[in-house]
């Protein structure tokens, strides 16, 4: 779990006491990387510059609705989503979990029960895929741990960059990664301006993988967007 700790996370509620109460028990646990925010324009401003791996939601925020929120922070990042929210209705729990939220938590609550719920969600979430070695594609191998795309005669080394880059798009595998997100994981928060030099790398990694680069079956440009790794066998 200590390997979690330096995951971001940030917390969005218009009640300021409630997250700061909230942070100031995440960090207690540990975690030194909490972000608040009250509103959703704050929110969508913190996600596009931090590397966030965690989002905790209230429903009712003074610029819109967290649901309509969610759907926003989805254009960006697939981060893992909890809501927590005074509204715990059947019908608001159905469009929560229906939106794709990976926690509902109602108001009140107990505190240690919501770092319980957050520790246990960022476990499913990273600790897989921090542990994962690589992929299988047809004809070859992904090795995260040599960095390297192993085939049946050869061995295809991956610089520290594209390796950074597809491990991204496996981690989010058969869904689209935006740009933003990708040159964020490998150029950090100071990532703007790396557009172009993200298309060249992506243009090396198709090299590597596919068989026609040219018409790629794995790797694949959503035009505007981002990218996506197509994996039929995940």
């Amino acid at each position: 779990m200590e390997e979690l700790k330096n995951k971001k996370i940030l917390i969005v509620d218009d009640e300021k006491d409630i997250s700061e109460i909230l942070k100031d028990a995440l960090i207690k646990e540990g975690f030194y990387s909490v972000f608040t925010a009250d509103s959703c324009k704050e929110t969508l401003n913190i996600i596009k510059n931090q590397l966030i791996a965690l989002c905790v939601l209230d429903v009712n925020l003074p610029d819109g609705s967290g649901f309509s929120l969610y759907n926003d922070i989805r254009k960006i990042t697939q981060v893992p989503v909890v809501f927590l929210t005074a509204r715990g209705e059947p019908d608001d729990k159905i469009q929560g979990f229906g939106l794709g939220a990976d926690d509902y938590i109602v108001k009140p609550f107990l505190i240690k029960e919501f770092i319980l719920r957050i520790e246990a969600l960022l476990r499913r979430t990273y600790i897989k895929i921090e542990s994962a070695t690589g992929f299988r594609l047809p004809d070859r191998t992904v090795s995260f741990e040599t960095a390297s795309i192993k085939l049946s005669d050869k061995e295809i080394p991956l610089t520290a960059k594209e390796l950074t880059l597809i491990k991204k798009l496996w981690e989010n595998k058969n869904k689209i990664v935006t740009n933003d997100s990708l040159c964020m994981a490998a150029w950090g928060d100071e990532y703007y301006g790396y557009e172009n030099t993200l298309m060249v790398h992506i243009r090396r990694i198709r090299k590597k993988i596919e068989k026609s680069p040219s018409n790629p079956k794995f790797l694949i440009t959503v035009k505007g967007i981002g990218y996506k790794l197509v994996i039929d066998n995940e």
